[in-house]
């Protein structure tokens, strides 16, 4: 399994409209590709920045041909959408992460 994580800074100013955008029309955007199975959107606490606030949406995905095809065919257009709406209020960088294993706590 590969996680494709997007980290994004995103300002105060556009934050709520950002906000909606991704959980209403982005995030679905992109599992609509096919390429990932499932996302987990969260916000990254800790931040001390009072003019922008930072997330994490982490697309879950199955094998690099998948998300070769994701970057090959429909990250130029989806990364564009983004751009037009919120410009230079919105930085993110982007990571790819392998999963090796998981655990989990004892359920009492």
């Amino acid at each position: 399994m590969i996680i494709y994580n997007v980290t994004i800074s995103i300002h105060q100013d556009v934050e709520i409209q950002w906000l909606e955008w991704m959980k209403t029309k982005h995030i679905q955007e992109v599992l609509d590709t096919g390429c990932f199975t499932s996302a987990r959107f969260t916000r990254i606490r800790g931040h001390d920045d009072p003019n922008s606030s930072n997330y994490s949406v982490q697309y879950m995905c199955n094998d690099n041909k998948l998300l070769k095809q994701y970057y090959e065919i429909h990250a130029p257009k989806l990364r564009d959408e983004g751009l037009k709406l919120f410009g230079d209020k919105m930085l993110t960088f982007r990571t790819e992460l392998e999963l090796i294993s998981e655990f989990f706590g004892n359920r009492s």
